[in-house]
């Protein structure tokens, strides 16, 4: 199949990533939205009891820091864009509240006959602990 344009704004070794201090705000709008009020996340006598000793913030939540960074991959494709549509990722480490974390995409792979880029992913805390490892998929359209 002939290599489409769209894909020629990616080139593998492209990055981005979003940074963010995660707060107690973060963790409770979070829960609010999607509606994972486990103890662990919102309870911090409950949170205590557990291996993490204090709450932690949602998984998703870091997924959806991934999320921010493969709408800035998105946006680089020219009309009509692109859209991510897989999400292959492992929870590594607990995020706490007050945790800086890092969300860093890198292009590790491009199919051009399914218009598809695919990125190392990895959430990372302030001091280099990666937090959220795997791969996005990004279709470009």
């Amino acid at each position: 199949m002939a290599k489409r344009p769209h894909m020629d704004c990616y080139a593998i070794g492209d990055t981005a990533d979003f940074a963010k201090t995660v707060s107690e705000y973060d963790v409770y709008g979070f829960a609010g939205i999607v509606g994972d009020f486990y103890g662990v996340h919102l309870n911090e006598v409950q949170a205590k009891q557990t291996q993490f000793g204090r709450r932690i913030a949602q998984g998703a939540l870091s997924v959806g820091f991934i999320s921010t960074v493969m709408g800035y991959m998105a946006a680089k494709a020219p009309d009509p864009g692109g859209v991510s549509y897989r999400y292959d990722v492992t929870f590594k480490a607990p995020v706490y509240i007050g945790d800086t974390v890092t969300a860093k995409l890198t292009l590790i792979e491009k199919d051009e006959d399914r218009n598809t880029c695919i990125f190392e992913a990895t959430v990372t805390n302030q001091d280099g602990t990666v937090v959220t490892q795997g791969k996005t998929y990004l279709k470009v359209l």
